[in-house]
């Protein structure tokens, strides 16, 4: 009898320490818990002594934990996105306001000669119609991403459409001085695609081009696998490796020095409704060529 009491108080004992040891474990635990609320921790919550059901439920902790801080670390990319965006929407619609209402003080002045008068009312036309064009990509751009730009995808004819822009452009490429290759494969199938956002798609690259190529330009459009590739490639030295992933980036610019020349919106464009009409996009820099390869989809 002595002997079992002796070994009862012993389990009692035993199991009142186990018992405390889990209660400061568990207690641990949740100090651990509460600092990672308060903080930005990666640091998983642990049990400071074995226990497989708290363990178990820890691990789930630890999980939701790390999801939130995913959450919090793509939370603050996209903030400092959005403040970049902010910056540059503000600085770029500055720069041609700026230079209208400087233009627009110009022409107060009495003595102002008809010819010099002429002259600054057609900058000021210009940069009115530059800054028309930017609230225009900013709007389109916002409607593209929020899926509430109208797309019809039927059957479009990419050699009539993009034949017909680079005669339209024509003079625009002589003017700049291009030494243009055009490879326009005839006679390939219609590819599944919305006929004005395919327009959009060549006017846009057309005018990349025309903004910041130089020398050789080519232009080809061919059959490859189950589809059709449009190819823009122009001279450039304004590209580096480092800028290339990011080329369709909205508000990305190569004028670093942002002066108005070049939003950034017109690649973002290209990218955006290409790939609503189910293509593929690819951006390409070699030998001072920068290239951009549209796959488009054959219609069935």
């Amino acid at each position: 009898m002595l002997i079992l009491c002796i070994l009862l108080s012993l389990l009692s004992c035993g199991l009142g320490l186990w018992a405390w040891t889990q209660r400061k474990a568990l207690r641990a635990a949740a100090a651990q818990l509460a600092e990672q609320s308060r903080g930005d921790s990666d640091a998983r919550v642990r049990l400071a002594v074995p226990n497989r059901s708290a363990e178990a439920l820890l691990e789930q902790v630890n999980r939701l934990l790390e999801l939130r801080r995913q959450d919090q670390s793509r939370w603050r990319e996209r903030e400092q996105s959005l403040r970049r965006q902010i910056a540059n929407v503000s600085h770029d619609l500055r720069t041609p306001l700026t230079s209208i209402l400087g233009y627009l003080q110009l022409l107060e002045d009495e003595d102002l000669g008809e010819e010099e008068r002429l002259e600054y009312l057609e900058v000021v036309e210009s940069r009115a119609r530059a800054l028309q064009s930017l609230i225009t990509g900013f709007y389109d751009l916002s409607r593209l991403e929020g899926g509430e730009f109208p797309l019809n995808r039927e059957p479009v004819n990419l050699y009539a459409s993009l034949s017909g822009l680079l005669a339209a452009f024509y003079g625009d490429f002589t003017e700049k001085g291009f030494d243009m290759t055009v490879e326009l494969e005839e006679r390939l199938p219609p590819v599944l695609a919305d006929s004005g956002g395919v327009l959009r798609v060549f006017t846009n690259l057309i005018r990349n081009a025309l903004d910041h190529g130089k020398g050789k330009m080519t232009v080809k459009l061919y059959r490859e696998g189950d589809g059709v590739v449009s190819l823009f490639a122009n001279q450039t030295d304004e590209l580096t490796e480092e800028d290339l992933p990011r080329v369709f980036d909205r508000f990305f610019t190569s004028d670093k020095m942002r002066t108005g020349r070049n939003t950034g919106l017109g690649l973002a464009i290209v990218k955006a409704l290409a790939e609503q009409m189910g293509c593929r996009v690819e951006a390409g820099l070699r030998d001072g060529f920068f290239s951009i390869a549209i796959q488009w989809v054959y219609a069935k």
